[in-house]
């Protein structure tokens, strides 16, 4: 299950802690803020991208949209959305629950300054009935997280 992988990746840093198991549904941004009582720019989505080189997930502000101008500024190529059926093959958990914990090795991961705005953020973490609580400095560390980029509008 792909919350076990990523309770396993945030055990081994010490912040397994941190994910929270809900009741309701927490598979888009909208559910998810309103699960847990956060505005929805507090919820950091997962935007999975399949790039020449491998996918690459860029963690935003949930109540931003992609600037494709800036994203192809940042990758040197236009965005392009992984296919719905083929996020979990690629990534490693399914859409809805799409987190950059315990991903498959392949994997980049990059977060958007649309997050800076925040002090504590929610990303999913394996289902669509989870999340983790975390700073910024947290993760930052425990998404692996190669830098900060700007692909939003």
């Amino acid at each position: 299950m792909s919350i076990e992988i990523a309770r396993a990746h945030l055990r081994g840093l010490g912040m397994e802690d941190r994910i929270r198991e809900l009741e309701q549904s927490s598979a888009t941004v909208e559910l998810a803020a309103a699960a847990i009582g956060c505005e929805p720019g507090m919820i950091a989505k997962t935007l999975a991208f399949q790039q020449k080189d491998g996918p690459v997930l860029v963690l935003a502000a949930g109540d931003v949209r992609v600037d494709n101008k800036k994203y192809k500024a940042v990758f040197q190529e236009k965005a392009k959305m992984i296919p719905w059926d083929d996020v979990e093959e690629q990534i490693g958990h399914a859409p809805g629950g799409v987190c950059p914990f315990g991903v498959k090795p392949e994997v980049r991961v990059f977060l958007d300054e649309s997050l800076k705005k925040y002090n504590v953020v929610y990303p999913a973490a394996g289902t669509d009935h989870s999340m983790a609580e975390m700073n910024l400095e947290e993760l930052e560390r425990c998404s692996g997280s190669l830098g900060w980029v700007l692909i939003s509008k």
